[in-house]
């Protein structure tokens, strides 16, 4: 019970099994797994995915970021949020480093591919509670573009270029930049 005790007493809600290990010390991982499995079968902890364990009332949004790291959630997830695009869609998009879809639970997670030195530059990337890595609006307005040839926003106004314009030298794209320049130059 000192494992569950511990977990709980964690503010993280979504772990790895290597999580779980440093968090209690614990090196025998096959033991570990097997005492973990045990707290899912009698409904002490849940195991969405093989491999990962999560408390009752964990968001999906720290599994996404939990699931494949470096990740952070951006795009249209972010984007609907703020009210910069109106089709409201419950799939959780997600930089990372593959690019994958899954089901877990009725949550769907998009991960959208990016090269290494866009994916671990932090700037434009907030950190939230309990691991939630978050794209502010303005990076994920780049995100879209940078990976989406045409796509249609709905409303620019929430949108800082000041802060687009700080945020556009981590993509090292001319093409991106012509296209904000474009956007922008409508409005």
């Amino acid at each position: 019970m000192d494992i569950i005790y511990k977990i709980y007493n964690d503010k993280s809600n979504v772990f790895k099994l290597k999580d779980i290990a440093m968090l209690t010390g614990e090196t025998n991982l096959i033991s570990l797994a097997k005492s973990l499995n045990y707290f899912v079968r009698n409904g002490k902890l849940l195991n969405p995915r093989k491999g990962i364990y999560a408390k009752t009332g964990y968001t999906p949004e720290e599994l996404t970021c939990i699931l494949y790291t470096p990740s952070y959630i951006s795009m249209e997830y972010v984007l609907a949020r703020v009210g910069i695009i109106f089709q409201y869609d419950r799939t959780i998009t997600a930089a990372s480093y593959l690019k994958r879809e899954i089901t877990v639970g009725e949550n769907v997670i998009l991960y959208r591919k990016f090269k290494g030195e866009i994916l671990v530059n932090t700037c434009g990337i907030i950190l939230r509670e309990n691991n939630i890595n978050i794209a502010t609006t303005e990076r994920a307005f780049l995100d879209i573009l940078y990976l989406k040839n045409h796509f249609f926003f709905d409303n620019l106004r929430p949108l800082k270029k000041s802060l687009i314009n700080k945020l556009l030298p981590i993509y090292n794209s001319t093409k991106l930049e012509q296209k904000v320049n474009q956007l922008f130059s409508k409005k």
